[in-house]
């Protein structure tokens, strides 16, 4: 099971993602990604690479290219003296959507870089979120990566929306930004794509801490709508004063990985370095690893939903597990116990799908007496299951065979060999021992 797991201890931008993914690559892959992004269509913008060293480490930094410069020189390069406008804060990796409720007035929100003013005129040039996802779609790229780009979008859409009280249709980015995230984004989904893993998991996100300087004052960290795309994510401050988590990388990561937890056992075959642009005590990376989680594919996540009861009697129990297996449960199991003040009990657990977690609930608080139900999420190794006919000393019947993990089973079916048992008037374990002795 291909397994790729996301370091993010200072933090995550796109930039940074993209070049740690890139690194993961062949050379030969690594040729043939930066072909399919530099002909997408976009005029003079251009990806490359370069090595950058942070603390004695060496990695890629992915440079986005605006006839020929990177955005923070373009836009200063296209900025008149005179201008007015409010330039905030720059992202401490280098990349951002940068978006803002469109308003005649042009006034600058939380993510705006600075207001790109051609060489000749103030005029300024936004994308609508609407905008966004009519160019993505027109992209040279498969429908996977389209789809996630898209999804991507709407996670910064509605949370920079949310943030500041604004309709998503509302929301525009700058012309010169978007193509910087648009690269970094779409990038990313495509690296994803070409690397195919199983499962993506990723770190607790590092977002930095104190305070960001933007057009409308002093924000704390991390910024409103990074927080927002992160609600749900364990994250982290620290140290370290800066925004080391902006809303494209929280985004990617929010879409991409299934969950966010410290390093589970893997074998690692090559780990990626994508490195930020500022400085800091703490190498400015975010790290890749790619390798063997040494798990089936099968492997899943199932919930454990469990209760202390001491006032049901046995029946009202049997009969409430029996309705939680007669509606999906994966099982349900009773086990005695002693509760508080030395009262005899029972603790009832049912096992079940994340899926089926509400459902489920809502069958225990309807048919036992507990006030509260204790949820688990459980990392669950399983081998694998198919089915087919085989003949046997009576007849055709079915056998499950389970894969995985080295190791290969095969018994016949229980209704199978109670049929048998039935109609032959002889012993189920006879019946057993005969068919399996046959396999």
């Amino acid at each position: 099971m291909n397994l790729l797991y996301l370091e993010c201890s200072m933090g995550a931008a796109g930039d940074m993602l993209m070049g740690a993914l890139f690194e993961l690559l062949t050379p030969k892959e690594q040729e043939n990604f930066l072909h399919q992004m530099n002909h997408l269509g976009f005029h003079d913008v251009t990806l490359s690479v370069s090595r950058r060293e942070k603390c004695g480490i060496f990695g890629t930094h992915m440079n986005v290219l605006i006839h020929g410069k990177e955005e923070d020189e373009y836009m200063h390069t296209h900025s008149h003296e005179d201008d007015t406008h409010s330039h905030p804060h720059s992202h401490p990796h280098g990349d951002d959507i940068h978006s803002h409720p469109h308003s005649h007035s042009h006034e600058v929100l939380a993510h705006d870089h600075m207001h790109n003013t051609e060489s000749h005129h103030h005029s300024h040039h936004h994308s609508s979120y609407q905008d966004m996802l009519h160019l993505i779609t027109h992209l040279p790229l498969s429908d996977t990566v389209k789809s996630h780009a898209q999804a991507v979008y709407q996670l910064i859409g509605n949370a920079e929306a949310k943030a500041h009280e604004s309709a998503l249709e509302h929301i525009h980015f700058h012309e010169v930004g978007t193509l910087d995230a648009l690269m970094d984004v779409v990038g990313c989904c495509l690296l994803i794509e070409l690397l195919h893993p199983d499962q993506i998991l990723a770190s607790p996100v590092h977002v930095g801490s104190g305070t960001i300087r933007c057009a409308h004052g002093v924000l704390p960290v991390p910024a409103p709508a990074t927080a927002e795309i992160l609600t749900g994510v364990p994250i982290y401050g620290g140290q370290i004063q800066g925004e080391l988590c902006t809303p494209t990388g929280a985004a990617l990561l929010r879409h991409f990985a299934s969950d966010f937890l410290a390093m589970p056992p893997m074998t690692v075959s090559k780990t990626g370095y994508g490195m930020g642009t500022r400085d800091f005590p703490q190498a400015n990376c975010l790290r890749a690893f790619w390798g063997s989680s040494g798990t089936s594919s099968s492997d899943d996540v199932i919930l454990s939903l469990s209760c202390n009861l001491d006032d049901m009697t046995g029946e009202a129990l049997g009969f409430a597990a029996e309705e939680l297996m007669r509606h999906g449960a994966l099982d349900v199991y009773v086990v005695p116990i002693l509760m508080k003040k030395g009262r005899p009990g029972h603790l009832l657990t049912c096992l079940c799908t994340p899926e089926q977690e509400i459902p489920m609930s809502k069958l225990i608080f309807c048919h036992t007496t507990t006030r509260g139900i204790r949820i688990q999420k459980i990392n669950r190794r399983k081998l694998s299951a198919s089915y087919q006919q085989q003949e046997s000393p009576y007849g055709p019947v079915t056998i499950k065979q389970n894969d995985g993990y080295d190791v290969c089973r095969r018994k016949p079916e229980y209704e199978d060999m109670a049929k048998i048992a039935r109609e032959q008037d002889i012993s189920f374990l006879q019946v057993s021992q005969e068919i399996s002795s046959s396999l």
